[in-house]
């Protein structure tokens, strides 16, 4: 596969370098069981990756939360409350963006993490991901007071107040036509990443996150994965790792 040859000549620098790759997978967007659903716990189940998914809290099912509770390799994160857009018409959709008083931001956030946790249990984990990444600036320094240890969203991390393992790469391309990106421009957006964090110049440190969501792949999405999934996984620089198994 030639359109990978960017990536593959960036790993062996990697390795070359003796450096090795945490990398993490985050879902979002559960609601309840679906053929999707069970495609990707596959998926992951078949690459040895820890599976993080950002479940709706307002319409999470039990069916959910029971099926999580049969795979300990799957865990549940808090998708902000509704994954309601509040943000003005000429602004990009947000729930829990800066359009709202912070008090009514909070209040959303800690129901979201109480019915997270009732419904899922051991599977939950107290991480905040907030519905389209976006999240009002003054948010994060209020989440540990309810509960959380840790926020993801999309992009370099810098959360004051708690810790922030973000995502990094999406395969969706969501203003063309929501089918995958074009394989030669994703391999070269990661194998630039990496260049960055081998070189020093962005956070090495953060465990690189692959982003995806179910119930919006299509075949093309899904051969993206996994052909992605692969190629780092047998890399020998890449790991895939729990990045909040110490909260």
């Amino acid at each position: 596969m030639t359109a990978y040859a960017p990536l593959r000549e960036e790993l062996a620098r990697w390795r070359d370098a003796g450096l090795g790759l945490p990398l993490w997978w985050r879902d979002d967007d559960a609601v309840e069981p679906t053929p999707a659903l069970e495609r990707l716990i596959a998926l992951a189940a078949g690459l040895g990756a820890p599976l993080h998914l950002a479940v709706i809290p307002r319409h999470a099912t039990a069916e959910l939360a029971q099926r999580l509770r049969q795979n300990a390799g799957v865990l549940a994160l808090v998708h902000g409350w509704a994954h309601a857009n509040h943000a003005p018409e000429s602004a990009k959709k947000a729930e829990f963006g800066a359009h709202r008083p912070l008090p009514d931001l909070v209040r959303e956030a800690e129901a979201g993490l109480m019915r997270i946790e009732a419904l899922f249990g051991p599977c939950a984990l107290p991480v905040f991901v907030p519905p389209w990444n976006r999240i009002a600036p003054d948010l994060p320094a209020a989440l540990p007071a309810q509960g959380f240890r840790a926020l993801s969203r999309f992009g370099p991390r810098a959360a004051p107040g708690l810790a922030e393992v973000n995502t990094h790469v999406d395969p969706i391309d969501w203003h063309g036509g929501r089918s995958a990106v074009a394989t030669g421009r994703l391999v070269a957006q990661i194998a630039s990443d990496l260049a960055l964090r081998r070189t020093g110049r962005t956070d090495a440190a953060e465990p690189y996150g692959l982003l995806t969501h179910h119930l919006a792949h299509d075949e093309a999405v899904w051969s993206v994965i996994e052909d992605l999934a692969g190629l780092l996984g047998d890399s020998g620089v890449a790991r895939w790792v729990e990045p909040f198994a110490a909260l």
